[in-house]
């Protein structure tokens, strides 16, 4: 075979791999979504309070004190820091109900007045690595207040001991389980809601479409923070806004500096699925005919183009959907919500979303 004939092959090999791994691989050309976010909660000029700065100061200093090692080392320390967090939130007027969820563990939380049929299922954050109901207490609690909402905050398993199947497994036995299930016992939901932050936003989103497509009950609503709903990484803010994402942007970071074409390889290898799958990247499915959805994202996230994309293909769908931006915020900064205002003012515009979809 001449040098010609084994240059052409290999150019042909090139190219069709290529196509492979942009179009079998990417999926959907999504920058037909992009567009400015039309609820822009605070003025892009105006600091951040004093209060945002303190939890910034006080991550980096817990990040500081991390120990290095190698990934299966730093994992246990991960999800340690990331349930301290939780530790450290007041029970005042709230009380923890642990719960087996057909096989999950889980937690009810219930404040005084607790509804036990006005129930909703909240999906944590921490990567699908970290995070659990102890370290989202801030949030569930909160929200737990709010109305007398019954939560159930779910520990879904994680990664790397189990696969990403097992964690949106885990989501939908949840789901079918407290649509019949409170926590004074059997009894059929009638005000049902649902929400997640980060990873568990990217659950709760795949979760509302495949609970659609079973014909179960649709929640009323559903809220997901700074979701990241497209695993083929294709969105702009993913690189551009590193250095501005002060949670994402030093660790997660590293990950967007190689070639997307191996990251598009390195998920099908790791979840046995093409990345654009709709239970990996939310975005890629159907967004029709989905329960009224909330987003909030900060501006400075590397998350935030993911956010503008699925609310702007959502409302093309016929879906309603409402994204609210926060200029310079951390990644989930409704955690820091009672020291941080913006956290404040975003858990508010949760509460007046559910009221209004009650």
């Amino acid at each position: 075979m001449s040098a010609e004939i084994i240059l052409i092959s290999a150019l042909i090999l090139l190219v069709l791999l290529w196509v492979f791994t942009h179009f079998y691989l990417g999926g959907e050309n999504l920058s037909r979504y992009d567009g400015a976010p039309e609820t822009v909660m605070r003025p892009a000029n105006l600091a951040p309070s004093q209060g945002h700065v303190d939890a910034l100061n006080m991550l980096n200093e817990r990040r500081k004190s991390q120990p290095k090692g190698s990934f299966r080392e730093v994992v246990p320390t991960m999800r340690e820091t990331i349930d301290a967090l939780g530790s450290e939130v007041p029970l005042d007027g709230v009380r923890i109900q642990p719960v087996d969820v057909d096989g999950v563990a889980a937690e009810w939380v219930l404040a005084d007045n607790a509804d036990p049929n006005r129930r909703l299922l909240y999906l944590h954050g921490g990567g699908f690595m970290a995070g659990s109901a102890l370290s989202h207490r801030a949030i569930t609690t909160r929200l737990a207040k709010s109305q007398g909402t019954s939560v159930l905050a779910i520990n879904y398993r994680l990664l790397p001991e189990h696969r990403r199947m097992d964690c949106m497994a885990d989501c939908q036995t949840s789901y079918r389980w407290i649509l019949e299930n409170g926590p004074e016992g059997t009894s059929s939901v009638k005000t049902f809601f649902a929400a997640g932050d980060s990873a568990g936003a990217l659950l709760l989103l795949a979760l509302v479409a495949w609970a659609r497509d079973e014909g179960l009950r649709p929640v009323n609503a559903a809220v997901a923070l700074s979701p990241p709903v497209d695993g083929t990484c294709s969105s702009k803010s993913m690189r551009e806004n590193i250095p501005t994402d002060p949670m994402l942007g030093p660790d997660f970071g590293k990950l967007m500096k190689i070639p997307r074409s191996l990251l598009l390889w390195f998920s099908l290898f790791s979840n046995r699925a093409r990345p654009h799958e709709p239970w990996l990247s939310p975005i890629h499915g159907d967004l029709s005919n989905l329960p009224p959805i909330l987003v909030h994202v900060s501006s400075a996230e590397m998350f935030f183009d993911d956010a503008c994309r699925y609310v702007n293909k959502a409302k093309q769908s016929g879906t309603t959907a409402l994204l609210q931006v926060w200029p310079h915020m951390l990644h989930v900064w409704h955690i820091f919500h009672d020291q941080v205002p913006e956290g404040d003012e975003a858990m508010l515009e949760i509460e007046k979303f559910m009221a209004a979809n009650s």
